[in-house]
């Protein structure tokens, strides 16, 4: 599966989830050839002209994770959950599954540096068992890749084709009361999807060795929730009442949903530990951590960034 002379190969992992599918074509804009791991078939008019050679297989299937990372120059872990049903789930997606794709690297003769795309959530692993599981995820990487590794930390992902953000626009859109965290203080950075692409493109032209590093989006420093609830009510064109909501509410609103879950058997996103992620005061990045390419980049800003979010939803009929 070996390149041409002068081809750059880059495996990724993650390639049909919400941050992969605008990734992939970000590389190849960029002259990479991209070979993409995925459990079924995949249609190629989906991708543009931009469609990836895919791999069948998932992150536990080793045969599979080898073909993928063979002669590759570069290798981005970006598969991983954000919902589960249980810590066990969490941890044999993000953290087992990291392993199986670092070990692959490693065995593998002709495979180059690794890019893994964790979460700022790890820097707070006691909060949730998924930032648990994405902090082991990185732990597990790093013992067995040592320096051919890069971990990147991206903080609260939204754009075209999320799904997890979804919900707060549709809130915004349809209610006549819009609830606010009462965390005046608190500060959340957010970053839109484009441009933590652009980040981990940026990772992958600068040869980027052993490091951890965090992105910003387009204010490191975050937003406050009042901002950011303003914010996506303006992009649906909607003024609602803002209601201060007591943290008390949303850990209690946590516990039942956690309560619903276990009843329906169901992944959710929210749950107790994604309130305790919620409440937590500092989600905030700061200029140490980023990269050194990140402190000359351009990112979008949050209104701008909601207007095409929304633009998006409404088009494929989402909103």
């Amino acid at each position: 599966m070996a390149g041409e002379a002068g081809e750059r190969w880059v495996a990724l992992t993650g390639a049909t989830g919400f941050l992969g599918r605008r990734l992939a074509p970000a590389l190849a804009a960029r002259g990479w050839k991209v070979r993409a791991l995925a459990r079924a078939p995949v249609s190629d008019h989906e991708w543009n002209g931009a469609a990836p050679e895919w791999v069948r297989g998932d992150l536990a299937d080793g045969e599979a994770l080898g073909r993928l990372v063979e002669g590759a120059d570069l290798t981005i872990h970006c598969a991983g959950l954000i919902k589960a049903r249980d810590r066990a789930a969490f941890f044999a997606v993000n953290a087992d599954g990291a392993a199986c794709v670092a070990r692959a690297a490693q065995v593998s003769r002709t495979s180059g540096r690794v890019i893994l795309i964790s979460s700022l959530a790890a820097r707070e692993p006691q909060l949730s068992d998924y930032a648990a599981s994405k902090r082991a995820g990185e732990e597990a990487m790093r013992e067995i890749l040592a320096e051919r590794l890069t971990i990147l930390r991206p903080p609260a992902i939204y754009g075209p084709g999320d799904q997890a953000t979804l919900g707060l626009f549709q809130l915004a859109a349809s209610s006549p009361v819009l609830p606010v965290p009462a965390a005046p203080a608190a500060r959340l950075a957010l970053a839109y999807v484009d441009d933590v692409a652009a980040e981990i493109r940026a990772a992958a032209e600068a040869r980027a060795g052993s490091a951890l590093y965090a992105i910003g989006g387009a204010r490191p420093g975050g937003y406050g929730w009042g901002e950011i609830m303003s914010g996506a009510a303006a992009a649906v064109g909607r003024d609602p009442v803002r209601l201060s909501l007591p943290m008390g509410v949303i850990s209690a609103a946590g516990a039942l949903a956690d309560v619903a879950a276990r009843l329906s058997g169901r992944a959710m996103i929210f749950g107790a530990g994604k309130a305790r992620e919620l409440a937590h005061p500092d989600w905030s990045v700061a200029e140490a951590e980023l990269a050194p390419w990140a402190l000359a980049r351009v990112a979008t800003e949050l209104g701008a960034g909601f207007a095409r979010t929304v633009s998006w939803y409404r088009a494929k009929g989402w909103l």
